[in-house]
């Protein structure tokens, strides 16, 4: 008798529905409802980029990092399927971006041959642009905490918009773990 109770306890307990799975990241806030000025005037509209991952970046013209930008522009081709970069020229950091829009659009381009997504200047500092305010506030990217303290700062986002890591100035674009994660 006993036998035969487990036998049947067995066979309902498997016949119940299974219950869907939830992904921790589908409550995570996402980038993807922001829209920027592009650097050229237009616009550029994160929820274009669902499908993605994001790498983006805050930029200088005239940082000892700016060569970062021919890796920035090397990742963006090699991984133009599954990758955005978006560069966010900024001059809070030793007023290295002193350029006007049309001049830091030159400058990238006749330089590195920049072809990805380049945000009009931004604040990151004083007044915070909203964008940088999400990514570097866990309250408002569920994710993390991070402090930009200096030019070509990295955060890469998944493929939802959500927050995957933060990078600082000394990490390259061709760095291993960066890679890794563009990858996964």
């Amino acid at each position: 008798m006993k036998l035969l109770y487990i036998l049947l306890m067995g066979l309902f307990s498997c016949s119940q529905p299974a219950q869907k799975k939830t992904n921790m990241t589908d409550s995570l806030p996402s980038i993807h409802k922001y829209r920027v000025e592009a650097l050229d005037g237009g616009m550029i509209d994160f929820s274009d980029f669902k499908g993605k991952k994001i790498l983006i970046v805050n930029t200088a013209s005239e940082c000892g990092y700016t060569p970062q930008y021919a890796a920035l522009q090397s990742l963006y081709k090699k991984y133009q399927d599954k990758l955005v970069v978006v560069g966010f020229p900024c001059n809070d950091f030793g007023g290295q971006e002193p350029g006007d829009g049309a001049k830091i659009k030159s400058f990238c381009q006749k330089n590195y041959g920049v072809e990805f997504p380049m945000a009009a200047k931004v604040c990151i500092i004083k007044d915070p642009a909203p964008i940088y305010q999400w990514l570097t506030r866990k309250n408002e990217n569920g994710v993390l905490d991070a402090t930009v303290r200096w030019n070509f700062n990295k955060f890469l986002l998944d493929e939802d918009g959500h927050m995957l890591e933060y990078y600082p100035s000394s990490v390259s674009p061709e760095d291993e773990s960066l890679i890794e994660m563009i990858n996964k």
